[in-house]
């Protein structure tokens, strides 16, 4: 299956995985962010804006789509149970906050990322899910403590 100028799939599970984040702002808009590294501050949101994007957006692949119906399928799986466990996640760690729940919450993100970058074979995105995974973990263990 090839995709046109838009992932559908792509564009679903970045709406789906905002969802969530936008509750958390919401319900938590005084809260601040401990990490003082402003460097990996810099890197996580460079890498979550350009994963985002990339997740429906094709730029710089010349065939954007699965190799076989597996990898489809494979795809739609992974990603399934992925975000079901990300919204399962989330929506305990809004009832008791844990720092093992936020590890979790940041690594799923970056799991979802990588996953569909690898299988659409979209390697810009599998580069920036790399760099958001560093600095989105790195970011959630230094405001952990």
């Amino acid at each position: 299956m090839r995709f046109g100028w838009i992932n559908i799939f792509g564009a679903c599970i970045v709406v789906i995985m905002l969802i969530p984040n936008i509750i958390y702002s919401i319900r938590n808009k005084n809260e601040q962010n401990l990490c003082t590294n402003r460097f990996m501050n810099v890197l996580e949101q460079v890498g979550r804006y350009a994963c985002i994007i990339l997740m429906w957006l094709p730029l710089l692949v010349w065939k954007f789509g699965f190799a076989s119906v597996f990898e489809m399928a494979l795809y739609l799986l992974c990603n399934g149970v992925l975000i079901t466990a990300y919204i399962v996640i989330f929506i305990i760690y809004l009832r008791r906050k844990s720092h093992a729940l936020a590890l979790i919450l940041a690594v799923l993100p970056s799991c979802i990322f990588l996953l569909s970058g690898l299988l659409l074979r979209h390697w810009l995105l599998v580069g920036f899910a790399v760099v958001f995974a560093i600095g989105h973990i790195y970011v959630t263990v230094k405001n952990m403590q």
